[in-house]
């Protein structure tokens, strides 16, 4: 049986698990309304679009976290993950900045290791 802190754990995550979809969703829409139609920025707008993909397949897999034996390494993992990868190319891609992009390979480390946490 999943002691109080574990159901605590796993509710914070799917209340971030909420909060994540909508942004993709509301990002998505930017992405599809605001960079498609824009001329000249190819590879941000493929970066926009790795960004949104991750966000929406890491924000399913916080469904799962409470499911897990750890959910809060698994849950904070996750969390951690997409968001040092998907702010920075989100970044990039509106702005054409490139300062952060060099923290997006952390968060992609992180999810890999949050991933693996759920077999724990």
């Amino acid at each position: 049986m999943a002691s109080s802190g574990s159901r605590a754990a796993g509710s914070l995550f799917l209340r971030l698990a909420g909060l994540s979809g909508a942004s993709a969703v509301g990002l998505g829409a930017y992405g599809t309304h605001v960079l498609k139609p824009k001329a000249g920025i190819e590879h941000e707008k493929q970066v926009f679009d790795s960004a949104n993909k991750y966000q929406f397949l890491h924000t399913l897999a916080l469904l799962a976290v409470p499911l897990t034996k750890r959910p809060m390494l698994v849950g904070s993992l996750m969390v951690s993950g997409m968001t040092l990868f998907c702010v920075p190319c989100y970044y990039y891609a509106m702005t054409s900045d490139p300062a952060l992009v060099p923290v997006a390979p952390y968060g992609g480390t992180i999810l890999i290791v949050a991933w693996a946490a759920m077999a724990l």
